[in-house]
């Protein structure tokens, strides 16, 4: 395969009031981005354990391409309680595998075929699989249509203003929603102003292509140079939004790669996204009038 659409960073289990689930934003990011019929893969690592055979036996199962490493560590889980909107929050275990992604042979190779890539900084917060997104970055082609996605994706308190700033330099589509933009504007100095000024400083600072803005109920924004687009949030039934914003990201990126343009493809991600959070968990099947 060539034109590869990658996520990159966390594979782990989401442990849900009701059960177990896989989780982790690339997981999520390249299982949607292959429903959309784009070659996809899936790049972590898991443990030497029965969760680490589960993922990949999931992954397997469900025909998505991954290369996760087996490494001395244990398959990351994270405890998720779920409150009365919905809206998850999390208990991120610490020092597991996907903490510990080397960057292998295999790995280079699969950069070199990368169309486009997304990752976030919670996989950066251990220096080992940081090095590993940074070099996979120095590896993939560095051409003009290539996609190098920043789903911002803070939790808790896995982040800093270095891998921020080094993260937001080496991608060309930043993804951030209305409170990490407002953490990561107190962090960078200009908490003052109106979120879309914000977004805006960003955007040229950085000399992104595009920036995306989701704002859950309030709507969702994409920035690009001289032009944004709006869409407001459908009113559905939530089950709850765990990886809704995973859909989002990969329902845009894939539009984006088929040709549609940036109005076209926010819709499309809205609509996605929607569809997601009235299904429990993060990777439901979606239907064909959403896929077509």
């Amino acid at each position: 395969m060539k034109d590869i659409v990658v996520g990159m960073g966390e594979a782990l289990w989401d442990v849900l009031p009701e059960g177990k689930k896989i989780g982790g934003a690339p997981a999520n990011f390249a299982y949607h981005v292959s429903q959309f019929g784009l070659p996809s893969c899936v790049v972590s690592a898991v443990g030497n354990d029965p969760l680490g055979d589960e993922i990949i036996e999931n992954f397997t199962s469900k025909g998505l391409n991954h290369l996760i490493e087996r490494v001395p560590y244990p398959t990351g889980t994270v405890q998720v309680e779920i409150d009365q909107a919905g809206i998850p929050q999390y208990e991120i275990k610490e020092n597991v595998a996907w903490d510990n992604i080397p960057y292998t042979a295999r790995l280079e190779q699969l950069a070199e075929r990368t169309k486009a890539v997304c990752f976030g900084s919670l996989a950066q917060r251990n220096v080992v699989s940081r090095n590993t997104i940074n070099r996979f970055l120095d590896a993939m082609p560095q051409t003009a249509d290539s996609l190098v996605v920043f789903d911002v994706n803070l939790r808790q308190g896995f982040y800093n203003k270095e891998i921020l700033c080094n993260s937001m330099k080496r991608c060309n589509i930043l993804k951030i929603n209305d409170e990490e933009l407002v953490t990561v504007s107190r962090m960078f100095g200009y908490p003052g102003i109106d979120l879309q000024d914000k977004c805006w400083i960003l955007l040229g600072k950085y000399n992104l292509k595009m920036l995306i803005l989701t704002c859950g109920i309030n709507g969702s924004y994409v920035f690009t140079p001289g032009t944004v687009s709006f869409q407001p949030t459908p009113k559905v039934e939530v089950a709850d939004t765990v990886g809704a914003g995973d859909s989002f990201t990969a329902a845009f990126i894939a539009s984006i790669l088929k040709g549609m343009s940036v109005a076209e493809a926010h819709a499309k991600a809205v609509q996605t996204s929607a569809f997601v959070c009235t299904r429990p968990g993060a990777m439901p099947i979606l239907p064909p009038e959403i896929i077509g």
